[in-house]
């Protein structure tokens, strides 16, 4: 067996006795980049290798390998890269004021080293620190709305429950009101998506920064039925959503920015039609149209908005033509 070989079977080992139900073929395919056939021949080695592997057949009749008991424990594999995983992690959620997330994180980061001896926990924190240096990405450079930090995990408490949340919001005289909430929309700014029963079954969004105070409480309820965050995040462009704005949108591009607006995805559900003159046209349904303007902006007068005509008169007049570059 090579040595490559041999590193992918401890890993597919390692895989079947950490995961409850152990590990499937189309798991082994995706995990390893390989072939039904050859994730067929890799669990054949593992039942070959180890005398303490299970081999069971769930309901949907198919097969998952597990490895019961593992002295695969005191393999310690080299966990750099599990590690500079969980830092970013923490320090992402640091800087979005998950103060909660962070900690867990570092706990489990903190696990993984001290699995490690001293000598290779120091090397791996070094190796760490040096990659993280070079990845300006942890930082998230660029203007964003800081959150308060016991509002944000009042908020995480009430959606794990699901449980109502009392909660201030707007000004500082705003009297106190109780939501449902049933999730989070991330962007340059972040909205609590909720249901407030006194005001009806629709959704509404709550800007997290102009939530005042908030604080679960020990009622649970029903998330609305049918209610898809990722639907319903998807009638809208950016974070914000105005259901009398939703509609079809057609953005048409020069010939000179069409190859860098086809490496955008501006909407999940768009289309993308290449004109015989070299110019695209890019359509999809939304809404949100001042999100919309802020992003065109960037293009100056290499997009023209077709429709809807309100985004279209919205953006007529700030077309600029002396950007020296492209988004």
């Amino acid at each position: 067996m090579s040595f490559a070989k041999a590193q992918d079977l401890i890993r597919l080992a390692r895989m079947a006795a950490m995961r409850r139900t152990g590990i499937g073929l189309d798991d082994i395919c995706e995990e390893f980049g390989v072939s039904h056939r050859t994730a067929q021949r890799m669990t054949d080695a593992l039942e070959t290798v180890f005398a303490n592997v299970e081999v069971l057949d769930g309901p949907d009749r198919r097969r998952r390998w597990r490895v019961a008991d593992p002295v695969l424990d005191r393999l310690q594999p080299r966990q750099e890269t599990a590690v500079e995983a969980l830092e970013i992690a923490s320090r992402t959620a640091r800087g979005d004021g998950r103060v909660r997330h962070a900690a867990a994180l570092d706990d489990l980061r903190g696990g993984l080293l001290a699995r490690l001896t001293p000598k290779d926990a120091l090397r791996t924190e070094a190796d760490v620190e040096a990659v993280l240096l070079a990845m300006g990405s942890v930082t998230r450079p660029g203007p964003r709305v800081n959150l308060a930090p016991a509002v944000l995990d009042a908020v995480i408490e009430a959606l794990r429950g699901p449980f109502r949340l009392r909660l201030r919001y707007g000004g500082e005289d705003a009297s106190e009101r109780i939501i449902e909430p049933h999730g989070l929309l991330l962007g340059h700014r972040t909205y609590l998506v909720a249901r407030q029963p006194d005001r009806g079954e629709a959704m509404r969004n709550f800007r997290m920064d102009r939530i005042l105070s908030a604080q679960t409480l020990d009622e649970s309820f029903s998330f609305a039925s049918g209610f898809s965050l990722q639907e319903y995040a998807a009638r809208s462009f950016g974070v914000y959503q105005d259901p009398k704005q939703y509609g079809e949108i057609i953005w048409h591009f020069a010939p000179r920015a069409a190859a860098r607006a086809a490496e955008f995805c501006f909407h999940p559900d768009q289309t993308a039609e290449l004109q015989t003159d070299g110019s695209l046209i890019v359509r999809f349904h939304a809404a949100g149209w001042l999100e919309m303007a802020w992003h065109l902006y960037q293009w100056g007068d290499a997009v023209e908005v077709i429709a809807p005509e309100g985004l279209r008169r919205m953006t007529e007049y700030h077309r600029r033509g002396d950007f020296v570059a492209l988004p």
